[in-house]
């Protein structure tokens, strides 16, 4: 269904906040923190610093992953009642890795505009100073907390060709690396920590070098890593695990079938067959 974004005062803006440098906001988020009626923010303290700073005196209201649930349907009324919302995250760009999404599901449910502006965000300035290639990348956001549903993540992610950017928190990260290393191998990677910030600093290098030279790490920390630059030996694996690699590209079950029995040198009646008898 088609919505203009502009026809309408009530909209739900999506307003970027810096990720550690305060300068680092644009004049439009700047207005329209001044201009709503009421601001929805992770932690009123962290968004009330940032206000203070422009003195900005707009209404505050907690939206968090533990009250979102019950957050959403407020913010429609309000919507509904004419007023004009604004949601920001503590640092960077909202919802990516961070609460909102089911505001703006339930925003979009009721027929009612959002507006997201362009701004701050941890992973584009982190890819681009990596020394990693940024031509193609997956940006992944968090690993699971738990070491061994982590590393199934990471093996779905093995052969998967392109650059792959995580967020990682300091107290679990040598854990992390060491996981990388493990299932992907010794990968170029580039750890970045406390982006745009007076601290901030860069590990560049093969990830068995980057583990030896961690030790306790402070502040918000991405992780860019190369993608699979080797070429597969098929031979190695077999056929579900060859079909499931394309699959988890997003090649549709179809064109996967088609592209494993070639690059085997097998029937497809075969490899379809083998692969829907697995899937019962």
């Amino acid at each position: 269904m088609k919505k203009r974004s502009y026809t309408q005062e009530e909209n739900l803006y999506l307003i970027p906040t810096p990720i550690g440098n305060l300068d680092d906001i644009t004049i439009r988020s700047l207005n329209l923190l001044k201009k709503v009626d009421i601001l929805l923010c992770e932690d009123t303290r962290v968004t009330g610093s940032l206000l203070k700073k422009y003195n900005i005196k707009t209404k505050l209201l907690s939206c968090h992953e533990y009250n979102e649930d019950e957050v959403k349907f407020k913010v429609v009324q309000y919507l509904q009642e004419g007023k004009k919302i604004g949601l920001v995250t503590d640092q960077g760009t909202p919802i990516i890795s961070d609460p909102g999404f089911k505001v703006v599901e339930e925003v979009i449910k009721n027929d009612l505009a959002v507006v997201a502006l362009p701004g701050a965000t941890a992973f584009v300035p982190a890819l681009i100073a990596s020394g990693i290639s940024p031509s193609k990348f997956l940006f992944y956001g968090f690993l699971n907390a738990k070491s061994s549903k982590q590393c199934q993540e990471l093996n779905s992610l093995k052969y998967f060709p392109y650059t792959l950017i995580f967020y990682e928190s300091p107290h679990r990260i040598k854990t992390t690396l060491q996981n990388i290393y493990q299932i992907l191998g010794n990968r170029q990677i580039a750890l970045v920590r406390e982006l745009s910030k007076i601290h901030e600093e860069f590990y560049r290098g093969p990830i068995k070098d980057i583990i030896e030279e961690v030790e306790e790490l402070k502040g918000e920390i991405v992780l860019i890593v190369e993608g699979n630059q080797k070429k597969i030996n098929y031979q190695n694996i077999d056929i579900i695990e060859h079909i499931k690699l394309y699959l988890d590209d997003g090649i549709d079950e179809k064109e996967a079938i088609k592209k494993v029995a070639k690059e085997r040198n097998i029937a497809k009646s075969i490899i379809y067959k083998e692969y829907h008898q697995h899937k019962k």
